[in-house]
């Protein structure tokens, strides 16, 4: 069965991730500048065209292609949160039915339970941390943004409740369309397990994995190496997003002075009307124009609210470029912590030859202590070098463990942007 909500606006669902690096192990030797572009982003790109038909498959055995999945209302609701304080909140009725059972002929009702918008939240975000090379599906607009006077800002208005429903609707269609996303058992517990379900996301310690936005914003400003491919991608998310942003305040505005001249229209047929009521012989004419500006001022209602459907597939757009800044803000988080392993090793193996030798290629206060109060013994260096040599392997390991997690993050990102081409061919 074909959900249209399953794909994203740009073209489905997408996923990002790391850049490529390779190190020497050599003592002595410095490792080449991780990140980079250079042969592995070939290496790369042919590894995910090869293996894009396993892909594919993986795709059409998505979750999607076995369950239907709705969130068939929304109903308002009155509670007590953490704080014990009463409030009043949108619940919404997610429901599930195998798709085997339609086949069959069979008419079992649907599994179905309650979810506040929270509860989608803290999904997406559990999803953003688990799977940072994903470009994870965005969700609706929590309040009402680039409004014009007549829309309601207020978050519980009940066309801006049906327009999230809907929202939230293509976000568990376009996850579960997702050959990654939808194997995830969080996910799966999310649409079958109603009580605990948050307790057991909380439980599994994500948000001690989270980076902190200071963090990613010092990686990007210190980074070497950037990677070509993904500075090319943050720069068309961040031209995308000042565009559309810019075009839906426009938008609004000129939604506000459409709307003022259409309903001045309206002023003139109430005059039209009550001038008609007095005059005997212009009585019909003035009535009939009347009618008409009333028409006419009315119309505006069904234009804007058929531009608001347009503005809010906009705005998905918008929320797609927030999320492909976001892996490419992780991305360059994992390339300046490679970075910053490869010249620790660097230090490290430079530091043992030093002691090995007994020569200080470059000044240090440690040299200077050395000339000033003597050398170290045989046996004090020999301790050191012992020291540094651990450390040594123990950097070559942790090297080689982030520059997997880089391959394996740029080969997931070419793999599913192939498999994706060659599902739009079928």
């Amino acid at each position: 069965m074909e959900h249209p909500g399953a794909e994203s606006p740009g073209g489905g669902s997408s996923s990002g991730g790391g850049s490529t690096s390779s190190t020497s192990s050599q003592e002595g030797e410095e490792p080449e500048s991780p990140g980079g572009p250079g042969p592995e982003e070939e290496e790369d790109d042919e590894a995910a065209a090869a293996a894009s038909p396993a892909t594919y498959a993986m795709m059409e055995d998505c979750l999607l292609k076995k369950i239907e999945i709705s969130v068939a209302e929304a109903e308002k609701r009155t509670g007590r949160n953490a704080m014990n304080m009463q409030e009043t909140y949108t619940a919404y009725l997610v429901e599930t039915r195998a798709v085997e059972s339609q086949a069959e002929g069979q008419c079992s009702p649907p599994d179905s339970l309650w979810r506040r918008y929270s509860e989608f939240e803290l999904l997406r975000n559990y999803l953003l941390v688990n799977y940072p090379h994903v470009i994870v599906p965005p969700l609706p607009e929590k309040r009402a943004e680039f409004v014009w006077h007549k829309l309601a800002a207020d978050n519980m208005d009940p066309d801006f409740v049906e327009r999230r429903r809907i929202g939230l609707e293509n976000f568990l269609l376009r996850v579960a369309s997702h050959p990654i996303l939808c194997q995830e058992k969080i996910f799966n517990a999310f649409l079958t397990k109603e009580g605990g379900w948050k307790e057991t996301v909380n439980e599994t310690g994500f948000q001690l994995k989270a980076d902190s936005r200071l963090k990613a914003l010092n990686a990007t400003f210190r980074v070497k190496n950037p990677d070509r491919r993904f500075t090319e991608l943050k720069h068309y998310s961040d031209e995308l997003q000042s565009v559309i942003s810019h075009l839906l305040r426009v938008r609004a505005r000129v939604a506000d002075r459409l709307y003022g001249v259409y309903k001045v229209h309206g002023n003139y047929g109430r005059v039209f009307s009550e001038w008609s009521a007095i005059e005997k012989e212009m009585g019909d004419g003035l009535q009939s124009a009347g009618h008409h500006m009333d028409v006419y001022a009315a119309s505006i209602d069904d234009i804007l609210e058929e531009e608001e459907h347009y503005a809010d597939q906009l705005k998905e757009y918008l929320f797609y470029a927030e999320a492909l800044r976001a892996v490419c803000r992780k991305h360059e988080l994992l390339q300046y912590e490679l970075e910053m392993a490869a010249q620790d090793l660097t230090s490290k193996k430079q530091q043992c030859e030093e002691l090995a030798t007994g020569t200080v290629r470059t000044f240090s206060l440690k040299g200077m202590t050395s000339k000033l109060f003597g050398q170290e013994t045989p046996e004090q260096r020999e301790a050191k070098i012992k020291v540094l040599e651990e450390q040594i392997r123990d950097g070559e390991e942790q090297l080689k463990a982030k520059n997997l997690e880089s391959r394996m993050n740029v080969y997931h990102s070419f793999l599913f942007k192939n498999a994706k081409l060659i599902q739009l061919k079928h």
